[in-house]
């Protein structure tokens, strides 16, 4: 069986590419690692208007209706630009909205750009809480919209920046549809992984291919065509789980695919650093915005261990 994007996805993606590309995104990445976010926002904006966020929410709240697949294609593209923001929350936050809409007031924000969402559990790190102005957190007594948020805290990621929730506000349903919003944060995140570990994947083949060692490039040495051809295995064997996922939205199969993709990002940046040498060390070297991506989406949304217990039926 095979899980490929139609035409019409793939059009999507292409389109996604050609506006992320001319937007520069390691500029506005290194921007948003600051706190200064008016590229950022402008991104975000495109984003939304290409529809992104609509995937998430019913056509009876102003969506296009859930579509997973769509949302999938478009967030292996947000990876594959490494986009910063509280992207995979805005989209989870859309599903909270949206069902039982208990605050269907809050979704013509999301769904236009106009307003960034985080979310976390009581207690927990939220991303972008200082950025978002929907902040949702949930708890016993159900679903909340946080007053505000606590310091920012620093992330391995740069652009990854955390904050504490503040506990109380308002009450926005005492049965929040938890398990399904967890499921589409989980398969966005695969999906970003997905697109990271693609792009950390041609970056390398074109480093290599440049390099030279002994008079020819280091991209002909047998051992790093072996890294190469790992990495390009696990990320193929990843992909097909991803949108296999999408279609069953089934929770063993999403966190196979987080897992999965995950890891297949992770092992491509290693191998990425590998081959670029010291250079690939360097902060100033756009190659560490989606090194330090690719470790920190390992654990979003459920590390590794938590996924797999989940497949396991342990979890």
């Amino acid at each position: 069986m095979r899980f490929l994007p139609d035409a019409e996805q793939r059009a999507f993606a292409a389109s996604l590419d050609a506006m992320l590309t001319a937007a520069g995104t390691p500029a506005v990445i290194r921007d948003w690692s600051r706190g200064a976010r008016a590229r950022g926002r402008e991104v975000w904006g495109r984003v939304a208007e290409a529809g992104v966020f609509a995937l998430a929410v019913p056509e009876a709240y102003g969506g296009l209706g859930r579509r997973p697949a769509e949302l999938a294609v478009a967030f292996v593209e947000l990876g594959r630009h490494a986009v910063p923001g509280p992207l995979v929350e805005t989209a989870m936050a859309a599903v909270m909205l949206g069902e039982p809409a208990a605050a269907k007031h809050l979704l013509p924000a999301l769904l236009s750009g106009e307003a960034m969402a985080t979310a976390a559990p009581e207690g927990a790190y939220a991303l972008d809480g200082d950025a978002a102005a929907i902040r949702l957190t949930w708890s016993p007594r159900g679903l909340s919209l946080a007053p505000g948020h606590g310091p920012v805290h620093a992330s391995l990621d740069p652009a990854r920046r955390l904050t504490r929730l503040s506990p109380g506000g308002e009450l926005l349903t005492t049965d929040p549809p938890l398990p399904l919003a967890l499921a589409w944060a989980r398969l966005a995140t695969a999906a970003q992984a997905l697109g990271v570990g693609l792009a950390l994947l041609d970056r390398t083949v074109a480093y290599v291919g440049q390099r030279t060692q002994f008079g020819v490039p280091v991209g002909s040495f047998q051992a790093v065509k072996h890294r190469l051809a790992d990495a390009a295995i696990a990320l193929g064997f990843a992909r097909p789980l991803v949108f296999g996922a999408a279609l069953t939205l089934a929770p063993a199969d999403v966190a196979a695919a987080k897992a999965a993709a995950c890891d297949a990002a992770y092992t491509t940046a290693r191998t990425a650093l590998q081959l670029h040498g010291a250079i690939g060390y360097t902060a100033e070297y756009d190659l560490s915005l989606w090194l330090t991506k690719a470790r920190a989406l390992r654990t979003a949304w459920g590390t590794p261990q938590e996924c797999r217990a989940v497949v396991a039926g342990t979890g």
